[in-house]
């Protein structure tokens, strides 16, 4: 499975702008607060709709299926995570250092086809799998008539 990153290109200025502050920051005061700021730090996320279902795909390697809380509210998924930073001392000195896995939350609003007490989650491989079911569709009964 390939996921793919969604650029606006009206931002992307925007972006290598702010990336290349953040760098010259990371030049002059090293410090792992620094990548915290960037735009990076919100996973990647595809959305499907398969028959019967949509399914969101969130890119979060290092977390762990506990790290992740799921909630539904009139037809809002959110998905966050919080992952406690811990404070131990560390006798090594990085040059750079960007490895960090910090709090996230992404709000999905979703349509009114889906199915809010069927929804699943799975988290395999770095990959979070939500499974959205859609309802089922109620066909009206067609009623005979009978001629007398």
């Amino acid at each position: 499975m390939k996921l793919v990153r969604f650029n606006n290109p009206a931002f992307q200025f925007f972006n290598e702008d702010f990336n290349n502050v953040l760098k010259n920051l990371d030049t002059m005061y090293p410090s792992k607060q620094n990548h915290q700021l960037a735009f990076n730090n919100i996973p990647a996320v595809n959305v499907k709709e398969v028959e019967g279902a949509f399914q969101i795909e969130v890119a979060a390697p290092g977390l762990k299926k506990e790290d992740f809380k799921l909630s539904l509210h009139e037809n809002r998924l959110s998905i966050s995570t919080k992952k406690e930073e811990s404070s131990e001392e560390k006798t090594e000195k990085y040059t750079r250092q960007e490895f960090n896995y910090s709090s996230f939350q992404r709000t999905f609003n979703l349509p009114k086809s889906v199915d809010g007490e069927k929804i699943e989650a799975t988290y395999n491989d770095g990959i979070l799998n939500i499974n959205l079911p859609k309802k089922e569709e109620i066909k009206p009964a067609v009623k005979e008539i009978a001629v007398v």
